[in-house]
């Protein structure tokens, strides 16, 4: 039975899964998109032996540090390397050790247990904190920036858009009226305000009514959903054949642009459907692992509330 466990130990989200859709080989290229606290990296570079290789990625500096420590401890006789970056710039990542293909590449989207859990950060609603939420901490744009500086109608677009947010008019209008009296600082400052701006059948809903608005906020200045499309479209020319790439995803944006870009590569034909047969000569470049997206597991759901939104996706190139 796994345990609780907190700060950057946590247990990362389906790991067994995670493991088991990359098929590891001893001698394998492997890229962790997202390190954060290293759970993922570490149980593959685990898995690796003697002309193994382990990428491991984060654009957040504290993340690097963490995962280089717990990756020292592991003791493989595989090569592993970790590099502070965006997962935008897979290409320059395999480019900087001349890797040209790689047989498995993971990518744990979204924000990190660690950054959510640590108020400095300025990520969540329910920890009084700096509004910050930059996952990369020299980034320019922080959510202080967003909240307090965009027009009515850019913000009223992020949260229709990036937290699929009902009341995106409602809540934008009322931040807009706030921040005239004084500028947002904290982030129970903001949760109040979009919390006070929600009709009262939407605040007695289970979830926190600033979820939504927190979520949009993030995505907007880390540029996260712009950087998935990035690493879709690098990745696809990166996987070795019969390399496998991971997407888990933690909410339905991440998740449609992985499934959209899976059925593409699949089915790349653009003939009319009315068409006999194929005319365009488009190739497919492999199959969808799991035509349904995997979910946590129970006993992970009893102990992990993160895992509870989590889907997991897994696409197999196909070359020879």
């Amino acid at each position: 039975m796994m345990s609780k466990v907190s700060d950057y130990s946590h247990f990362p989200v389906m790991l067994g899964e995670c493991m088991n859709l990359l098929a590891i080989r001893p001698d394998g290229v492997y890229v962790d998109c997202t390190a954060g606290g290293g759970g993922h990296s570490k149980a593959i570079l685990e898995r690796l032996g003697r002309g193994g290789v382990l990428v491991s990625i984060d654009k957040d500096p504290a993340a690097v540090r963490h995962t280089s420590s717990v990756l020292e401890a592991v003791g493989s006789e595989a090569s592993h390397h970790v590099l502070q970056m965006d997962f935008s710039q897979l290409d320059d990542a395999l480019d900087a050790f001349e890797i040209g293909h790689a047989d498995g590449i993971l990518a744990d989207l979204g924000v990190s247990s660690h950054q959510l859990d640590t108020a400095d950060r300025g990520f969540g609603y329910s920890q009084d904190g700096p509004l910050d939420m930059r996952m990369n901490p020299a980034a320019l744009l922080s959510a202080r920036e967003v909240v307090n500086r965009y027009p009515v109608g850019d913000l009223a677009r992020i949260l229709r858009e990036y937290g699929e947010e009902r009341h995106a008019d409602r809540i934008a209008r009322a931040i807009c009226r706030r921040r005239e009296i004084r500028p947002f600082e904290t982030t129970a400052d903001l949760a109040a305000a979009v919390a006070s701006a929600m009709p009262p059948q939407a605040r007695r809903e289970a979830q926190h009514p600033a979820r939504r608005t927190f979520q949009a906020v993030r995505i907007e200045v880390n540029g996260e959903l712009d950087a998935l499309r990035q690493l879709l479209a690098a990745a696809a020319g990166r996987l070795a054949d019969r390399g496998r790439l991971c997407i888990l995803s933690f909410h339905s944006l991440e998740d449609r642009l992985g499934k959209e870009s899976f059925r593409s590569w699949e089915n790349p034909c653009t003939c009319p459907r009315d068409f006999p047969h194929c005319v365009c000569g488009a190739v497919p470049l492999g199959k969808t692992v799991s035509k349904r997206p995997v979910t946590a597991a129970p006993d992970e759901l009893e102990i992990n509330p993160r895992s509870r939104s989590a889907k997991l996706r897994a696409f197999e190139r196909i070359i020879s």
